[in-house]
């Protein structure tokens, strides 16, 4: 094992497709960017169950952000090494939480994942609860392997929602059925996950590597990159304003995509009869820019937040 318990790049429990190139192999999170236009991103710490710390933290934004800028990349799989996805918090932090109190210091907003252009699906392999739920929560499809056990698990811990788990959750399955995991914390399997619409397809633990990449190269090969990039941008800002707002945004969207590259090569396939040959995703194009509407959340400074608990009188710092 090297450092940390990180596995190395031969051991990883995914198995890289043919024509994978390993980009990023040691360390907390790894990178495989394949030809058929699907980067794999694995949460790499296998023998601490792929557990979340700064570390981690700061190593799988900055692949996303590489990941972001990378041309042969047009949609990415979110995965974890080993036998589990994420069960949140590494467990040895615990501790030293409970004793020194919340220190969030360099630490940047948990929802970095909502401002990449390229389509997210998870792969959940294995144990997801905390941390790791609201980070497949962040992707816009998971298919889950048939038996994996999901959790909020903060009631039993004696923590708060952490991480924007109570915003995201009843905007994906409902007010009622958020409540129901969020305040009982009860473990629950993928085919559960599946009836609350927390997930969208479960496939038996042997398939999920190949269920989830036909998945994504399928997307990679037939959908326009831009459409990708302002599709996902309006799916996030659109769920923060009235229907009148995403009107105004979608008519802004539209103007630059119907002058583009990727609607004259649709068009002309559809007419042609043949598969569409997209280009790869404009290294400039801002789907912010384009629609006028910010995500905020993303410029979100966790200790700064922190700092205001401690500093207006309505609490401590500590969780």
């Amino acid at each position: 094992m090297t450092a940390d318990n990180q596995a190395p790049a031969s051991s990883l429990g995914y198995a890289p497709a043919d024509g994978d190139v390993a980009e990023v192999t040691d360390g907390p999170v790894a990178l495989h960017i394949g030809t058929d236009g699907v980067g794999v991103v694995i949460l790499n710490r296998p023998q601490r169950r792929n557990g979340w710390n700064p570390e981690l933290e700061q190593r799988y934004f900055e692949v996303l952000e590489l990941v972001d800028r990378d041309p042969r990349i047009r949609v990415v799989i979110l995965t974890g090494a080993g036998t589990t996805f994420c069960p949140g918090v590494d467990s040895g932090r615990l501790e030293g939480i409970t004793n020194d109190g919340l220190d969030l210091t360099g630490r940047r907003s948990p929802v970095r994942a909502r401002a990449l252009r390229k389509p997210m699906v998870a792969a959940v392999n294995g144990a997801c609860a905390g941390m790791g739920l609201v980070q497949a929560l962040l992707c816009d499809v998971r298919i889950a392997a048939r038996g994996v056990r999901f959790t909020t698990a903060f009631a039993r811990r004696g923590l708060a929602g952490e991480f924007g788990v109570t915003w995201l959750l009843p905007r994906l399955i409902g007010a009622g059925r958020a409540a129901d995991l969020l305040l009982s914390s009860r473990v629950f399997d993928a085919d559960e996950a599946l009836a609350l619409g927390l997930v969208n397809r479960v496939v038996e633990p042997g398939e999920l590597a190949a269920a989830t990449r036909a998945y994504a190269a399928d997307i990679a090969e037939n959908c326009s990159p831009t459409s990708l990039a302002l599709l996902r941008h309006q799916l996030h800002t659109d769920q923060q304003g009235d229907l009148e707002a995403s009107l105004d945004r979608s008519y802004r969207a539209m103007a630059v995509a119907v002058t583009g590259q990727d609607f004259r090569e649709g068009l002309t396939s559809y007419l042609e009869k043949r598969k569409a040959a997209f280009p790869p995703l404009a290294d400039d194009l801002d789907p912010v820019a384009v629609t006028g509407a910010d995500l905020p959340e993303l410029d979100l400074v966790p200790q700064i937040s922190l700092k205001r608990v401690s500093t207006d009188g309505s609490g401590s710092s500590a969780p």
